[in-house]
C-alpha cells in the first residue's frame, strides 16, 4: 500500500471465523520518539522492531535533513548516529512530514531551540490541520514561526537563538503538545516545566530518562507537573519497539465481532496511558484475555487472546479515558455498532482535529451501514444493532485517514452486506501490513476497481 498516490478503494465482506495469530507492526509513537532522541544523542542508537509505516519512514528521512546518519539495516533494524543536543544543522530543503501530525509536532518541537531555519509541509490532510496548538508554546521559548491562514502547513520555523525555558500548561490533552515542549526545553538552559491536567501517553518522558535526562514528574492539585533540566548529554541507547496497541486493536476488535474467531495479537505494549480501549472492550463484555505479561524495555506488554464475543453491550466511556484510547474511536464506535444498546463517549473533541474529523467521518460512514449516531462538538453515542443485524452495504470516505479506512473494513468482515473505503492507501501510514495481515486470519479483505 501507500499513503500517497492514487487513491486504492477496498471492500470487506463477511467472513468465517478469524483465527491465528496476528503480527503487528512496532509501536508508532515509541517508533517516532526513537528516531528524534536517537538524532539527539552523542553515539549510535540502535532500534529493533521499528515501524516501518510510511509516518516513521518520512521521521527518519527528516532526521537525516537535520544532520543525524539514519541507517535502516533491514528487518525493522534501524540505527541513528546522533549530533547531540542543539546540534542540528538547518536542512538544505522542506521537510516533508506526509501524513504525520505526530511527525510534525515532535520534529518541530526538537529543532525549535536551534538557532535555524526549517520548511515543514505534509500531505492534503496535514497541512489542514492546525499547528499553532504547538507554534504557541514554542514561541515562548523564541521560536518564530509564519504558516498559511489558521496556522496551517507549509509553515516556517525560526529557531530561538537564545531559548529560554518555559512553564506551560496544556489547555487540551494532548501528547504531541507535551511532547513538543518537552522536545524544545532539551536545548534551553534551566528547568522546562509541562503541566497536564490529565494525563496523556508518557512514551516520551519514559523515554528522556532512558537516554539520561534528567526529568521528574509528580501529581499535584494543578495535574500532572512534568519537570525537565535543559542541556543535558543524552547517551545513545538500544531500543525494542513494543507492538503498537493502536494497530492491535483492528485484529482484536474483528475477532471480537466474527463469529467463531479465536485470535492471538503477540506483544502488544500496554503502557497504562494507551490501554484504555482494552479495558473498555471488557467493560462491554468482550472475551479479551491478557496472556505472558511482562516489563520489555521500560513498557508493560502482554500477548492479547480476542474471542468472538456475541453478549457486547454499550456503556458509557468514562471521559477521563479518552486521553489513553483518543485514536481507537473510531474502532470502537465499529464495536459499538455490534453491541446491544448506546455507547456513549464525551470528551473527545480531539478528535475533531485529528487526520480528519474523526466523529463525523464515523458518524457519516455508520449511519450509511445503517447504525445511528447523534453527535456534538465533544461527544457521539452509537446505537448498537447487536451482532448480525448491522446492513452495511455502503461506501465509506477515508478522508485520507487510515483509522477511519481501517474501521470500516473492520465494520464490513460481520455486516450483511460488503462495506467499502474510497481510498484504503493512508493505510500504510501507521500499518503496512494491515491488508495481507487480516487476509491471512481470513477476513475477506480486497482491492476493488472503484
Amino acid at each position: 500500500m501507500s499513503g500517497h498516490g492514487d487513491p486504492i478503494p477496498m471492500m470487506s465482506s463477511a467472513c468465517g471465523p478469524l483465527s491465528g495469530t496476528a503480527e503487528v507492526p512496532g509501536d508508532k509513537s515509541i517508533s517516532h520518539r526513537s528516531l528524534i532522541l536517537g538524532a539527539m544523542c552523542i553515539g549510535k542508537t540502535t532500534i529493533e522492531g521499528l515501524l516501518e509505516g510510511q509516518d516513521v519512514l518520512d521521521t527518519a528521512k527528516a532526521m537525516r535533513a537535520f544532520g543525524a546518519e539514519v541507517t535502516d539495516h533491514g528487518g525493522g533494524s534501524w540505527s541513528v548516529e546522533g549530533v547531540g543536543v542543539g546540534g542540528f544543522a538547518e536542512p538544505d530543503g522542506v521537510i516533508d512530514c506526509g501524513n504525520s501530525g505526530t511527525g510534525v509536532r515532535l520534529i518541530m518541537g526538537a529543532m525549535a531551540t536551534s538557532p535555524i531555519v526549517a520548511t515543514f509541509t505534509g500531505d492534503a490532510s496535514l497541512n489542514g490541520r492546525p499547528m499553532a496548538r504547538v507554534t504557541d508554546p514554542l514561541s515562548a521559548f523564541g521560536c518564530r514561526s509564519v504558516g498559511r491562514s489558521g496556522g496551517r502547513l507549509p509553515m516556517t520555523l525560526v529557531g530561538a537563538t537564545e531559548a529560554v525555558p518555559v512553564r506551560y500548561v496544556v489547555p487540551v490533552p494532548s501528547a504531541q503538545v507535551k511532547s513538543a515542549v518537552l522536545l524544545a526545553g532539551l536545548n534551553a538552559p534551566g528547568k522546562t516545566v509541562v503541566i497536564e491536567a490529565e494525563a496523556t501517553r508518557d512514551h516520551t518522558e519514559r523515554m528522556l530518562a532512558g537516554f539520561g535526562a534528567e526529568i521528574t514528574t509528580e501529581q499535584t492539585d494543578e495535574g500532572r507537573v512534568i519537570t525537565l533540566t535543559g542541556q543535558p548529554e543524552l547517551q545513545a541507547q538500544h531500543i525494542e519497539v513494543p507492538r503498537d496497541p493502536s494497530s492491535a486493536a483492528f485484529p482484536v476488535c474483528a475477532a471480537l465481532i466474527v463469529p467463531g474467531s479465536n485470535v492471538l495479537v503477540p506483544g502488544i505494549g500496554l503502557n497504562p496511558t494507551r490501554a484504555g480501549l482494552f479495558t473498555t472492550l471488557r467493560e462491554m463484555g468482550a472475551d479479551l484475555t491478557y496472556e505472558n505479561e511482562r516489563v520489555e524495555g521500560g513498557e508493560p506488554v502482554a500477548d492479547l487472546r480476542a474471542r468472538y464475543s456475541p453478549d457486547l453491550k454499550g456503556i458509557e466511556v468514562p471521559p477521563e479515558r479518552a486521553a489513553s484510547m483518543i485514536d481507537e474511536y473510531p474502532v470502537l464506535s465499529v464495536v459499538a455498532s455490534y453491541a446491544q444498546g448506546q455507547t456513549v463517549m464525551r470528551g473527545v473533541k480531539e478528535l475533531r482535529v485529528k487526520e480528519s474529523d474523526r466523529i463525523d467521518a464515523m458518524a457519516v460512514g455508520l449511519r450509511a451501514n445503517g447504525i445511528e449516531v447523534d453527535e456534538g462538538p465533544d461527544w457521539w453515542i452509537v446505537t448498537g444493532r447487536g451482532h448480525g443485524e448491522v446492513p452495511g452495504g455502503a461506501i465509506c470516505a477515508s478522508h485520507l485517514d487510515h483509522r477511519i479506512a481501517m474501521s470500516f473494513l473492520i465494520l464490513g468482515m460481520a455486516a450483511q452486506k460488503p462495506v467499502r473505503v474510497d481510498d484504503g492507501g493512508p493505510i500504510a501510514t501507521s500499518f503496512p501490513i494491515f491488508e495481507p495481515l487480516m487476509q491471512e486470519l481470513g477476513a475477506q479483505v480486497e482491492r476493488t476497481d472503484a
